[in-house]
C-alpha cells in the first residue's frame, strides 16, 4: 500500500470537495464557467484549485457554456426579454459570442416577441398621451429592446402621441 504525505492527501480531499460543489450546482441547472467559478469563489476556494478541476468537468461535458448559453437565451426570450438585456446578462455571466437573432428566429423573431410583451401589458390602445407613451417606451427598453425596435412596433401598431393634453 502506497502512502500518502499529508498535503498530497489533502489536495486531493480539496479537489474532490471542489467537484463534489461544482457537480451539485449542474443538477440544478447549467452554469456557466465564470459562475462556477464566482460561486466557487465565494465559498472560499482559490481560483487556482478550481480551475483545473472545472475544466476536467468541462472535458467531460459536465460544464459546456454553448449547452449553457443555448438554454439561458431560450427562457429569457421566452420570458419575453430583448436582445440588448439578454446580451448584457450573457457578458455579465462570461460569454460573449451568442447568436442571439439564431434562437431569436428559432421563435419568431425579435419584432414577434416584443409584439407579444407589448400586447400582453398593455392591450391595443391607439391613442396616449406624452407620458404614458414614455412609460411604455421605457418599460420595452428595460425589457432590453432598442429604441429602433419601439419606434417600428408603434408605427405597426398605429399608436399615435396624443400631444391635445
Amino acid at each position: 500500500m502506497k502512502t500518502t504525505t499529508p498535503s498530497l492527501s489533502t489536495a486531493i480531499e480539496r479537489r474532490q470537495q471542489i467537484e463534489a460543489v461544482c457537480l451539485r450546482l449542474l443538477a440544478r441547472r447549467e452554469h456557466s464557467r465564470r459562475e462556477l467559478l464566482d460561486r466557487l469563489a465565494l465559498r472560499g476556494f482559490n481560483r487556482d484549485e478550481v480551475e483545473p478541476v472545472i475544466d476536467g468537468i468541462a472535458e467531460q461535458n459536465w460544464q459546456n457554456d454553448e449547452r449553457y448559453t443555448e438554454c439561458y437565451v431560450r427562457q429569457r426570450i421566452q420570458n419575453g426579454f430583448g436582445p440588448m438585456r439578454i446580451r448584457y446578462e450573457l457578458q455579465q455571466r462570461g460569454i460573449n459570442d451568442a447568436d442571439l437573432d439564431g434562437k431569436a428566429e428559432e421563435q419568431g423573431g425579435w419584432q414577434n416577441l416584443l409584439f407579444d410583451v407589448y400586447s400582453g401589458k398593455y392591450g391595443d390602445e391607439k391613442s396616449l398621451t406624452q407620458n404614458e407613451w414614455l412609460q411604455r417606451s421605457r418599460f420595452l427598453q428595460q425589457r432590453g429592446f432598442s429604441g429602433e425596435m419601439i419606434k417600428r412596433l408603434f408605427a405597426e401598431l398605429k399608436i399615435k402621441l396624443n400631444r391635445s393634453i
